[in-house]
């Protein structure tokens, strides 16, 4: 017997017109894979609310690596956190840009805060947190 339930949803015809243009934007075959993603978002975010638990995160960084202080300060950062810190990628976008994606394991509240703290760096021309959740918690 499976343990999938099956329940029903009450929307506007207008908000669902505008769902079903976005799942199909998004390469989804059907609303309910795209419903349990948006539950999953939700619980995952949540997650991170609990300032103790362990997870993980990505943060993206485009920068200009022609600001001279920013690299260096952006490495500072990494090796301050190597506990925290589990690896990156680095990639040369143009002559003058670079992105970074720094990956983090540890306590939801400090890979915010570090997070946070990389992307606020001057010099950073976009920054992005992504928060994640172990496997054990995604159904």
């Amino acid at each position: 017997m499976s343990d999938t339930v099956r329940f029903g949803v009450s929307l506007g015809l207008d908000l669902l017109d505008q769902f079903d243009t976005l799942i199909n934007k998004m390469g989804y075959d059907n609303r309910s894979e795209a419903v349990r993603d948006l539950i999953r978002q939700k619980l995952t975010e949540e997650q991170w609310q609990a300032p103790d638990r362990q997870t993980f995160a990505a943060v993206m960084l485009v920068y200009n690596h022609h600001k001279m202080s920013l690299p260096s300060r952006l490495t500072e950062l990494q090796h301050d956190s190597l506990a925290k810190i589990i690896g990156s990628f680095h990639v040369h976008i143009d002559r003058h840009s670079c992105l970074e994606i720094i990956v983090m394991r540890g306590k939801g509240k400090d890979l915010r805060a570090l997070g946070e703290r990389m992307i606020s760096l001057k010099g950073v021309k976009y920054g992005k947190l992504n928060l994640g959740t172990s496997t054990e918690d995604i159904h």
